[in-house]
């Protein structure tokens, strides 16, 4: 029995980046061998075993034959006899191909520490087309080690395209497709992540609402990138460095201008009322992708404030108050912090704009925090009924922002 080293935490040592987490292959051993040493079973599809001092995953070597559609779509072998050379071949891309013995010697079959030193993200073997998963995985990868310098071998590229129009993307379950699409908001350059999906011809089968905003024209005097999809790209990019790995921005950032695909092509580049319109594709994302709440609460607030938070200066007190009303701000006061950061990044993602101010994000917080200091003791007095209380409340918290505007 031999045990490596392999995947992320070889591939982030030799970036010269801090290694997530470790993950152990063991060649030549059996499911009741690593029983007996004291490793406890948790693989549910194939044997992986956590270590009994460690709690790391340590994983019997394996090979993969495809057997149906699907990333599940798959016979997995873990005889002892797999080679460690043959588990290795059976995994994505070459950087992540690279296993390190107890020595600290690299075992690097399919050149995976050459293409770290060229930047070059590679597919390992012909075997890449099998899991459709593989070309969310390499947009994700995108996402993350862009600003590193890494694009996509063109061979690679290549097979993801033949994926892509296969109709396997189809076969990917939701939440797989959510889980790699919330890491890639998470990541430095979620740009890299649209835009590796769109040259594999792929986003309009994972993303076809943010698809939908390539080519859609906007006005040059509040976007000079005109493109709404490449304003988008830049917003989510702003996102990602006004809230680094905040991948709940992230996603209300990237949903918050779907409602621009649906302008009629007689009314462009303006989009009167987009932020309403916007409402149903993001709803109807959401569901596909089995969304989480908390997230499809923020994307659909984001998507239809915006343009009230960017002109908040013109807004009388009461529409402020009712703003913050919509977004169950005084039952979640968190609310209005993370909404003001998508505002900023949408205003900011923007050519020429991404060093701008955006005072609108923190007069919102103000006003919103003069509001909270209102309560409801604040203003009942005996014999009040609960609607008179709530009207009384309302009428105290819209003075309470009037008072906080001309204080400035």
């Amino acid at each position: 029995m031999k045990i490596y080293l392999v995947g992320g935490a070889v591939r982030d040592r030799l970036l010269g980046i801090e290694p997530g987490d470790r993950d152990w292959v063991v060649v030549g051993a059996t499911p009741q061998q690593m029983l007996q040493d004291g490793y406890k079973a948790v693989g549910r599809d194939f044997p992986v075993f956590l270590h009994p001092q460690t709690g790391e995953e340590y994983a019997l070597a394996r090979t993969e034959r495809k057997s149906g559609r699907g990333y599940r779509g798959f016979v997995v072998d873990t005889d002892p006899s797999v080679t460690l050379e043959e588990d290795l071949q059976r995994r994505d891309f070459t950087i992540n191909a690279i296993a390190q013995d107890e020595s600290g010697n690299l075992v690097d079959p399919y050149g995976g520490a050459r293409d770290i030193h060229a930047r070059v993200l590679r597919h390992v073997g012909p075997a890449f087309v099998e899991d459709p998963l593989r070309v969310l995985r390499a947009a994700r990868f995108m996402a993350r080690f862009a600003p590193l310098g890494f694009t996509v071998a063109p061979e690679t590229l290549a097979l993801m395209r033949q994926i892509a129009a296969s109709g396997e993307l189809d076969a990917l379950v939701p939440e797989r497709v959510w889980q790699e699409l919330r890491r890639a908001l998470a990541c430095q350059q979620p740009s890299a992540f649209l835009s590796t999906l769109r040259d594999a011809q792929a986003l309009a089968a994972v993303l076809p609402e943010v698809d939908a905003l390539y080519g859609v024209p906007q006005r040059a005097e509040y976007h000079p990138e005109v493109d709404t999809g490449v304003h988008q790209q830049l917003v989510s990019d702003m996102a990602a460095r006004l809230a680094p790995g905040d991948a709940l921005i992230g996603f209300a950032a990237l949903t918050h201008d779907l409602g621009k695909a649906l302008t009629p092509e007689d009314m462009l580049p303006k989009h009167i009322g987009h932020e309403h319109a916007g409402i149903k594709p993001v709803l109807a994302l959401c569901e596909r992708l089995k969304v989480p709440a908390e997230y499809r609460e923020l994307a659909v607030m984001a998507c239809r404030e915006h343009l009230n938070v960017h002109r908040l200066a013109e807004l009388r007190d009461a529409t402020v108050h009712e703003l913050l009303a919509r977004c169950d701000a005084f039952r979640k006061p968190a609310r209005i912090a993370q909404l003001a950061l998508v505002c900023e990044a949408d205003k900011r993602g923007r050519l020429g704009s991404e060093n701008a101010g955006y005072p609108q994000g923190a007069e919102l917080q103000r006003l919103h925090q003069a509001a909270m200091a209102v309560s409801a003791r604040d203003v009942a007095s005996d014999g009040m009924a609960g609607p008179e209380i709530g009207q009384a409340l309302r009428k105290a918290r819209v003075a309470a922002i009037g008072i906080a505007r001309a204080q400035g």
